[in-house]
């Protein structure tokens, strides 16, 4: 759907997107975008005649950048100041945010350090043959002791 727009003095289309459509551009459900409008996360959508929403492509970008921040694990009350900043602000303009950031990395990288680790373990096991003996039940005499390279495959912090 295209809206016409005058912008000084000239004519303008812009991209208008349903709820529907929105959802499927940004693979936010539609419940979801409700609610972020709902905890004013994502700006109020202009409305049709009938009541219907419409979005815009600045929607569409600030649902992709909500999105991206919480597969970082950014809570979504700690994202609104990033949605605040404009896109082309300089990093150096905002400290704290670049900071933040930082700390979501080394968090995300030690993840996948320790997922790593664990992948490693379960292909240790599997060329080793445990993975492939079925179902049953091993007998005592044939379990073998977890070694402490092994244990340290499992932070502590786990279970």
């Amino acid at each position: 759907m295209l809206k016409t727009t005058v912008r000084e003095g000239t004519l303008v289309a812009e991209s208008a997107f349903t709820i529907k459509q929105t959802a499927k551009l940004t693979g936010i459900s539609e419940d979801t975008i409700r609610y972020y409008e709902k905890i004013m996360l994502l700006p109020r959508a202009e409305r049709k005649d009938n009541g219907h929403r419409v979005y815009r492509k600045d929607d569409i970008y600030t649902l992709k950048l909500i999105s991206c921040l919480k597969k970082t694990g950014i809570s979504l009350e700690a994202m609104r100041p990033f949605l605040a900043v404009s896109a082309d602000s300089h990093p150096a303009e905002n400290p704290d945010l670049v900071d933040q950031l930082r700390d979501q990395r080394e968090a995300i990288v030690n993840q996948i350090s320790s997922l790593r680790q664990l992948v490693d373990f379960i292909d240790k096991k599997l060329e080793e043959g445990r993975g492939g003996g079925g179902c049953s039940e091993p007998s005592p005499g044939d379990a073998k002791p977890i070694s402490v390279v092994e244990m340290s495959y499992f932070p502590a912090s786990a279970g």
